[in-house]
């Protein structure tokens, strides 16, 4: 995976909730339904429409306490979208371990929703935490993840899954 991510704003308020980016009704209903097909629910409670018009590469924005709510992994959605890096004021723990498991590029970013408006865009490199308004040309820093970290190493891999499964073929357990 890369560590640079430039894509159009999609800005949401203040304590998005999982619920609203995995609907119950419409998708834990649904158990044999797959990710491609949950996404299209994805914060339709909030923006009807939204699912339909976000394109492979853009951005997410967060305002405080961004996946709060539910242990549901709303991050799964949100990549099968294509939504390439999300940055919140704030972010709910488990909603953050979701999302480096899944392999979601997220970053906790205090002061990110008044610098960037819905539709500008942004260039993110999650390693050193240097976030670009392209259309403003600002620059702000947050915390990134470093290099050595276990969750920055699952990122790389694509998610904890992929990540497992590297450190299996390199042990050499593949057919035990």
């Amino acid at each position: 995976m890369k560590t640079v991510y430039t894509g159009k704003v999609w800005k949401f308020g203040d304590k998005i909730s999982t619920d609203l980016m995995v609907p119950g009704a419409k998708v834990l209903a649904h158990p044999n339904m797959s990710p491609q097909e949950a996404a299209r629910f994805c914060m339709s409670a909030n923006r009807p429409d939204w699912a339909g018009t976000v394109q492979p590469g853009d951005l997410l924005v967060g305002g405080v306490n961004f996946g709060c709510g539910s242990s549901r992994n709303g991050s799964g959605p949100l990549k099968a979208l294509g939504i390439a890096c999300v940055l919140a004021e704030s972010i709910s723990r488990i909603h953050l371990r979701n999302a480096v498991n899944t392999g979601l590029p997220t970053l906790v970013a205090p002061g990110i929703t008044s610098f960037v408006e819905e539709g500008q865009r942004l260039r993110v490199d999650i390693a050193s935490g240097e976030v670009e308004n392209l259309d403003t040309g600002k620059t702000m820093r947050v915390q990134g993840w470093p290099a050595d970290s276990p969750p920055f190493q699952i990122l790389m891999a694509g998610g904890l899954d992929e990540f497992m499964r590297r450190k299996v073929r390199e042990a050499g357990l593949v057919g035990r």
